[in-house]
């Protein structure tokens, strides 16, 4: 590859291959999933189904998820120092987005951002619950984003 055909990647980013990596780990994790395993590494997991925001092309992301009533709550962790693309996915088309538990169907979810009085409410919750988590927000320049995941009517 020369050096025009080389792309620039921005400070604190993955690189080609550990993004080949998330991709062919969260496969395999979301296929685990499906087939009815909802831990790993001690953590409930879900798979986070959104539509790519460039491609429009349905993406999977496996995710840790926390209970918030009758909604569920996920960490905008992974993606260095922006946030992963899961999130950008989530951003650009908040009305095609769903979740699958532990073998059973997508569940149409609304996604919204938790606003700072919130997320400082959930994020004390979510750290005891997953101490690991905030120790990366420690090690991270920048702070994680927390979406509310709500089902959706059916109508």
């Amino acid at each position: 590859m020369t050096k025009t055909q080389q792309v620039e990647r921005k400070p604190g980013t993955p690189g080609r291959f550990s993004r080949w990596m998330q991709v062919k780990m969260g496969a395999r994790a979301s296929r685990k999933i499906r087939d009815g395993k909802g831990q790993m590494m001690g953590m409930d997991v879900l798979v986070l189904n959104t539509i790519g925001r460039r491609s429009g092309e349905p993406r999977t992301t496996p995710l840790a998820w926390f209970a918030d009533g009758d909604s569920w709550l996920v960490v905008a962790s992974g993606g260095g120092s922006q946030h992963p693309d899961w999130h950008a996915n989530l951003t650009a088309h908040p009305d095609r987005v769903t979740v699958e538990f532990a073998g059973k169907p997508a569940v149409p979810v609304k996604a919204e951002r938790l606003t700072p009085t919130e997320r400082a409410d959930a994020w004390q919750r979510i750290a005891k619950a997953q101490p690991r988590i905030a120790k990366y927000q420690e090690k991270s320049d920048r702070e994680y984003p927390v979406i509310r995941l709500t089902p959706r009517s059916a109508g």
